[in-house]
């Protein structure tokens, strides 16, 4: 089955109006390959000024929300707010949000289940820690983490899975494309196994990781990564070319 490529751009706590704009200009203009789903994770207060100046073409994501509609939840954004901001995606589970601020897979579940609920397309993100890798148990946690989020999918038609080895966020490391797709292969198995053939052969799994214009290509080639989650070279005209990395 075919499954149209997906780049994500997750901006995490970073850029302000000024930048942002620059860069919105750049991806704007750009020559982006049109066989290619493109959506940007912007941080929370700037949701509204992105999606009012970036072109329809990419889309844009929501980098957390929480698991209810609206109540006594200071700080916290709902699905039903970031589709009033006319944002089509949240990001959930991100490595960042597990180990910095102690969200765990039931947390992550919840969220998932009613941002789905609400009509959200749901990034999810699963990955293992360096030190896990190195104990030999990187389809242990990445299968339990994968559970907690696919007990709580009805429909996958609005899910792509990020694979995102912790090890390999922001620290210049990349897991080789042979590991990638080792893991992207092995959760595609999990899903046939776990939940049918059509999920399996049809949602998309994204690498996440120091991916870089100069890593892109060679990770793109791989059969079962569908894509990337990419954190601080969306930040950068770099980012172009790995939107383009399977031209």
């Amino acid at each position: 089955m075919s499954r149209k490529f997906f780049v994500g751009g997750n901006w995490k706590l970073n850029g302000d109006k000024k930048s942002l704009g620059e860069l919105i200009q750049t991806m704007n203009a750009a020559k982006v390959d049109p066989n290619v789903e493109v959506v940007c994770g912007a941080p929370t207060i700037y949701l509204d000024f992105v999606r009012s100046k970036m072109d329809p073409k990419f889309g844009v994501a929501a980098q957390n929300c929480y698991k209810v509609a609206k109540g006594a939840f200071t700080g916290e954004i709902s699905p039903a707010m970031i589709k009033d901001c006319d944002i089509k995606w949240v990001i959930l589970g991100h490595s960042e949000r597990r180990h910095v601020f102690g969200e765990n897979d039931e947390l992550i579940g919840q969220k998932t289940a009613h941002a789905l609920e609400s009509g959200l397309g749901v990034i999810a993100c699963i990955g293992e820690k360096l030190d896990e890798r190195e104990a030999g148990i990187t389809d242990k946690v990445v299968f339990e983490q994968t559970k907690a989020i696919a007990d709580n999918v009805k429909d996958w038609k609005n899910v792509v899975l990020a694979y995102e080895p912790v090890w390999a966020i922001g620290t210049g490391k990349t897991a080789s494309p042979q590991q990638a797709q080792e893991v992207h292969d092995k959760l595609r198995k999990w899903l046939k196994a776990n939940v049918s053939d059509d999920v399996a052969n049809s949602v998309r799994i994204i690498y996440g990781g120091s991916v870089t214009g100069a890593t892109c290509k060679e990770l793109a080639s791989q059969g079962d990564v569908d894509g990337f989650l990419v954190g601080g070279a969306s930040l950068k005209p770099e980012f172009i070319d790995i939107i383009n990395a399977k031209q």
